[in-house]
């Protein structure tokens, strides 16, 4: 409830702004640290950076030309894995943005990097926190996950224009890998 108005703002954005972005493309949002936002450290709580980065990859799917179809087909963005590391607080009323963008994809998966940058003062430009993203689309009256090359088709793109896998992300997935197993492990 609390992101509510940044959510109908950055609708209503939609309707004044029709700027598009390639798939490999930055999304640049910009945000304050509201007193909602705050942890009884008196900076950004460390959930709230995960509900901000849900806009950040709404904007994406709008700013791509891929929401028309996601909306017609039913398909429902869902993550598998996130990570994130935090290295400077937001404090009350600091503006940051929020970049986003798609950084590969395999098969099944897209994997996304999302940056809270600080805005202003004496860290400006410095990054806030830093996450990685593994989400995909799922097809709920198939109850199957859209495959990327479907999606990449979508934005006239083919499997030569997949950009080459980042090493930080092959370590990520082996980490992710491990997590993975043991959740179907017996406790």
């Amino acid at each position: 409830m609390n992101l509510l108005f940044r959510l109908i703002t950055l609708c209503i954005s939609y309707i004044f702004e029709r700027r598009k972005i390639a798939p490999l493309d930055i999304s640049e949002l910009h945000f304050r640290v509201w007193p909602t936002d705050l942890d009884a450290n008196i900076h950004m709580n460390n959930g709230r950076y995960l509900s901000i980065m849900d806009l950040g990859r709404l904007d994406l799917i709008v700013r791509m030309g891929i929401m028309k179809t996601v909306l017609k087909e039913k398909w429902m963005p869902v993550l598998s894995a996130a990570t994130i590391r935090y290295r400077l607080p937001l404090h009350p009323f600091q503006k940051f943005s929020l970049q986003s963008r798609v950084i590969w994809w395999d098969e099944k998966w897209f994997y996304m990097e999302q940056r809270f940058i600080v805005s202003g003062g004496k860290t400006d430009g410095a990054v806030a926190a830093i996450a990685f993203v593994k989400g995909s689309f799922y097809r709920k009256r198939q109850r199957r996950t859209v495959p990327t090359s479907e999606l990449m088709s979508l934005m006239g793109l083919t499997d030569a224009d997949t950009p080459a896998q980042p090493s930080y992300i092959a370590s990520w997935q082996t980490a992710e890998n491990d997590m993975r197993d043991l959740t179907k492990e017996a406790l």
